[in-house]
């Protein structure tokens, strides 16, 4: 029997795991008391992790599809058939015929976000798609014009702030998402304890909305108008103090000027909270020893979603909380954080290139998902037909799922890497697996960036696999597309590579040693970081490294062209006009929000037998006042019908729901033919996408809208 220390890869929240095994068998697993984050805490999905592991329709071996057919067959297979049928479309479409689909579980996975960019950039197309644009780009967009990279996000010191406003996010079942922080109750009880205050701005009344001070059930879709409010006050009072941050900051009357619309009292009747609700929160955030505004899912995922990221920041930068303790700051990654580089780097900027049907604008090298089903069913040069899924399931997680299903049935070639035969590779040519959690190492290069605490992590496999590692199943892919065949030598593409890396970061290659894969890449990157530590101290520390709390970091983490802080860069503030009309238009009579499930991880983790139990639950909540007009009683069956089409779903009724929205939990409709998952298949609620409309998005981003969707609900016939 032997006891692993492992970082759990399920989430955002990093918590550690003690997980004993019998080799390749699983018996126990339980938080790591000693990691230093964690400190022991553990949610429903890192207990589901033996279900993972010991889950029966998990891929162990490649499928290739013939006459209909999914076929097991050896890796050489494999990849012999994606050589034969890939590099001829190819050379008579060109590269953008070819599309890339990322999945939410590749950025849990550290051999694909190493060793995927390699393959991506080998393939050479412009039609790279990925979750992000179902759920955080437009907060990715508005960091990269206020600070200069998309990923210099500021984050909420949780542990020491004495205000948090919380807006469209319910941690305590998400466990923090864009804000890495495991046991967000303890934290939130934190805030309290130390006499701070946490409000929740929600259209739901959430399990965090339960734990706060106080809850204001928002009008969904309408977060942008709430904060732009709360700016207008600071202006108007003048409330704001910039504090040490005045040096750092460009735009401030500018912004005092686009906010002057948004009075409370012409705000106030749309977004469903009084004016005097508007300006006591205002004045409170203002008054506050330290606070921090953060905005999650619920505030991207809307037609605002980037003004409304834009003003989260706006408003902590006005109230002289950016970049100090107790506010919203800036994480310092041990390895790979592009904004701890010293001297100056290169500024964000987006547009590129543009979608070929829509002209929709790429923003961090990727187009919106919402546009792929008519890249793929519109004829012409460029048209894709092609596709290369990683981790992810679109046919079920992307808006008008059905179109997008349909288009995918008429692609020529689809290559999936999954361990699951869902809703989407079900339609795959290919599909490729990948080893067990516990047989790869794992660290978390993207949420260490994000995290509420400067930590570091690495677990080394545990177990041994027969299966190739995802990173060298991508480097086979890689020889192909660049022409070295099927057969090439993987392990010299990964001496270029990592050889690449290390010239980049001006180091010998050879300080690595003999490592290989990702636990080289991973030195070099920690060795070329901003904190004096090699791979070796964190094999030598499995509870993990505290580099401590989070510190100031302006102005050295900026990258604008102007070396500040600029408050209203005109690609954001362009759109503004548009959140003025909002102000003339009705609200419509019913609108569709997602639900959060804490036993859930958006669909991939829905076969798992411990996480689809209790209140895990594909229903409708429906307000009291609504199921009496409408004439529902608790469980009957509603049609839910948007421009898109309709889903059938059972009734919940609950005072949670403000009127006027039901909410329908994301990543649910299982079951379909040619899928594989037992347990999913058993619970298979329906798809929520169904109903989200490919035509509504964030006009600067191209995020889908799935906050907000315009319904009609009616008793089911």
């Amino acid at each position: 029997m032997s006891t692993a220390i492992v970082t759990c890869p399920l989430c955002e929240a990093t918590c550690g795991l003690e997980v004993e095994h019998d080799g390749p068998q699983i018996t126990a697993v339980r938080g790591d008391k000693l990691d230093v984050f964690s400190q022991g805490y553990i949610c429903p999905k890192g207990v589901s992790f033996k279900a993972l592991h010991d889950d029966p329709d998990r891929l162990t071996t490649p499928l290739v599809k013939r006459d209909d057919v999914f076929e097991e067959v050896s890796w050489d297979d494999a990849f012999a058939e994606i050589e034969r049928r890939l590099l001829p479309l190819r050379e008579k479409y060109g590269n953008n015929a070819v599309a890339i689909y990322l999945g939410n579980p590749g950025a849990h996975n550290l051999g694909s976000l190493l060793y995927g960019r390699v393959l991506y950039k080998a393939l050479g197309t412009q039609n790279i798609y990925t979750a992000g644009t179902v759920d955080q780009v437009p907060k990715h967009f508005s960091s990269g014009y206020l600070f200069g990279d998309p990923l210099t996000i500021p984050i909420p010191d949780l542990d020491r702030t004495s205000y948090l406003l919380l807006l469209g996010a319910n941690p305590l079942v998400s466990n923090g998402s864009l804000m890495t922080a495991p046991d967000i109750r303890g934290r939130l009880k934190g805030i309290r304890t130390r006499g701070g205050r946490i409000v929740v701005v929600d259209p739901r009344r959430t399990a965090t909305a339960d734990v706060a001070d106080e809850h204001l059930a928002i009008r969904p879709g309408t977060d942008a108008l709430f904060l732009a409010a709360l700016t207008q006050v600071l202006f108007a009072d003048k409330l704001g103090d910039l504090g040490r941050l005045a040096d750092h900051v460009l735009g401030v009357d500018e912004v005092g000027e686009l906010v002057a619309p948004f009075t409370p009292e012409a705000v106030a009747p749309i977004i469903g909270i009084t004016a005097d609700d508007i300006r006591r929160v205002a004045r409170a955030l203002a008054a506050a020893e330290s606070a921090a505004v953060y905005g999650r899912i619920g505030t991207t995922v809307q037609s605002f979603g980037t003004l409304a990221s834009w003003l989260v920041d706006v408003l902590n930068v006005l109230t002289g909380n950016l970049d100090r303790a107790g506010g919203a700051m800036f994480p310092l990654g041990a390895a790979g954080q592009t904004n701890s580089v010293p001297g100056r780097r290169r500024g964000f900027t987006h547009g590129r290139w543009r979608s070929r049907v829509r002209n929709l604008p790429e923003v961090m090298g990727e187009l919106p998902v919402a546009t792929l089903a008519e890249e793929i069913l519109a004829p012409g040069d460029g048209q894709v037909r092609a596709l290369l899924t990683v981790g992810g399931n679109p046919c079920l997680s992307t808006p008008n799922s059905d179109r997008l299903t349909a288009a995918v049935e008429q692609l020529d070639f689809m290559v999936s890497l999954d361990v699951y035969l869902n809703e989407t590779s079900r339609h795959a040519d290919v599909i490729l697996p990948g080893p067990l959690p516990l047989a790869r190492a794992h660290f978390d290069l993207l949420f260490y960036q994000l995290s509420v605490r400067n930590i570091a992590n690495w677990t080394a496999p545990a177990i041994e696999t027969e299966l190739p590692q995802e990173w060298q199943t991508i480097l086979r892919l890689v020889g192909i597309v660049t022409g070295q065949g099927a057969d090439a030598d993987i392990s010299a593409i990964d001496d270029f590579i990592a050889g690449e890396s290390a010239r980049r970061a001006g180091l010998d290659v050879e300080l690595a040693g003999s490592r290989t894969g990702p636990a080289r890449l991973v030195d070099l990157m920690l060795r070329a970081g901003p904190y004096d530590v090699t791979l070796a101290d964190l094999e030598a520390a499995p509870h993990g490294i505290d580099f401590g709390p989070l510190q100031p970091r302006l102005p050295d983490v900026l990258s604008t062209p102007s070396g500040k802080i600029e408050l209203a860069p005109p690609a954001i503030t362009v759109d503004v006009p548009r959140l003025v009309a909002e102000l003339e238009r009705p609200p419509d009579p019913f609108v569709l929000i997602g639900r959060r499930q804490l036993s859930s991880n958006n669909s991939w983790m829905h076969n798992l037998a411990p996480l689809v139990r209790g209140s895990n639950r594909c229903t409708a909540h429906l307000h009291p006042d609504d199921a009496e007009q409408l004439g529902l009683a608790d469980g009957a069956l509603a049609l839910v019908r948007s421009r898109t089409g309709q889903i059938t779903v059972p009734i919940e009724i609950t005072d949670t729901v403000r009127p006027g929205v039901v909410s329908i939990p994301h990543g649910w409709g299982h079951g379909l033919d040619g899928t594989r998952g037992s347990v999913a298949s058993s619970h298979a609620g329906v798809n929520s996408n169904i109903l989200a409309d490919d035509l509504l998005i964030d006009a600067l981003s191209g995020t889908a809208v799935l906050n907000g969707i315009p319904i009609e609900i009616s008793a089911a016939k």
